[in-house]
């Protein structure tokens, strides 16, 4: 069976996969020859008149028989010139429609014969569980159509958005899948794929302690994918607009790992004590209005005193990555939510109205 578009309500049209496809795994030689021709190699350029070597590479892949191609931000920003390479040979200079640096993603057009726009269908993320096989495609230091395998690592990460925020600091990018697969330079904007062959992420990033010569990071079997469930949010509004709108608190914390016991023993909090330690609260930001209350100013070192976040419209929160997962994916700009606190031992419900990230 081939696979359908299927009309949203909005100005994509992104691609199903038929039932018929998720009854079992389909075998990697297949899913490779079927997806692979959906999968695109991108190259940017600067200025018409400079250089005509490429600035830098990366991966994407095709949503839709319009043209439409995901990449990530990261692999076109500061381009001039974008080139979109198809598995067939043919090439076609893009349209960049527009970026998302919270979430690194960007949206591409292309004009291209019918031939050469082979959608892939997407998945759920939210199905996505850690010990699940993955397959990533993409252009690793230039080599086109490279196919590696792995399992999901953890799901739920929290990476630094490529957007910078108003104090200095970079905004989070949350929700995120790791994967094992072997993830490297040219891999990012790619697609990262379950057994079925659908888009559960877009290869983003590694995390690494290693390095090649010309000072590129090497896989280590950490990598990072954006969930496909946020493409799904983020896609059709670069489309019909250019841009995205995030939700947005107006809060630093701790972060990750962070409470550990001796952490707990300076905040003055019990050893039991798990959820979003509250450093500082934005001014006039949607957290202030509402209630909460930071350790202290913003920057400053941390001290006791600070609100600690257990649960977010009822909904428990363990770590920082709960509560940024649970933004990113459940709500939007404008909605109500109320977020449960500790406050000096007593939990306080606090309602809030979601505001963009300025």
């Amino acid at each position: 069976p081939t696979a359908q578009p299927v009309p949203l309500p909005t100005a994509a049209t992104f691609v199903e996969a038929p039932p018929e496809r998720l009854l079992a795994p389909q075998g990697l030689v297949e899913l490779y020859e079927r997806v692979n021709p959906g999968v695109v190699t991108i190259y940017i350029f600067g200025p018409a008149d400079s250089t005509n070597v490429p600035l830098g590479q990366g991966s994407g892949f095709v949503i839709d028989v319009e043209g439409h191609i995901v990449t990530n931000h990261h692999v076109v920003q500061g381009a001039d010139e974008i080139e979109v390479d198809f598995a067939s040979g043919f090439k076609a200079w893009a349209t960049l429609l527009g970026t998302d640096p919270d979430s690194d993603l960007a949206v591409l057009k292309v004009e291209a014969p019918a031939g050469e726009l082979v959608p892939i269908p997407l998945g759920d993320s939210d199905t996505v569980r850690v010990g699940e096989q993955v397959v990533a495609i993409g252009n690793p230091f230039g080599l086109s159509g490279t196919m590696t395998v792995g399992v999901v690592s953890a799901i739920g990460r929290v990476l630094q958005s490529e957007r910078q925020a108003p104090g200095g600091d970079f905004f989070s990018a949350g929700d995120l899948i790791q994967t094992d697969a072997a993830i490297n330079p040219g891999n990012s904007g790619g697609p990262l794929l379950n057994l079925s062959g659908q888009v559960i992420g877009v290869n983003r990033a590694i995390t690494t302690d290693s390095f090649s010569a010309s000072g590129s990071a090497v896989n280590s079997g950490v990598g990072f994918a954006v969930p496909i469930n946020i493409v799904r949010r983020v896609v059709p509004a670069i489309i019909q607009t250019g841009s995205y709108d995030y939700p947005y608190l107006g809060i630093s914390s701790l972060g990750e790992g962070n409470l550990n016991l001796r952490q707990l023993e300076i905040l003055r909090l019990p050893p039991e004590t798990v959820g979003v330690y509250v450093t500082c609260v934005v001014q006039a930001g949607p957290a202030e209005k509402a209630g909460l209350i930071g350790a202290g100013a913003c920057g400053a070192e941390q001290q006791p005193g600070g609100d600690v976040i257990t649960a977010i419209d009822g909904q428990p929160v363990f770590s920082f990555s709960d509560l940024i997962s649970y933004l990113v994916t459940e709500v939007g700009v404008g909605d109500q939510i109320v977020l449960t606190v500790l406050r000096d031992g007593v939990p306080l419900d606090l309602s809030l109205i979601l505001e963009p990230r300025p």
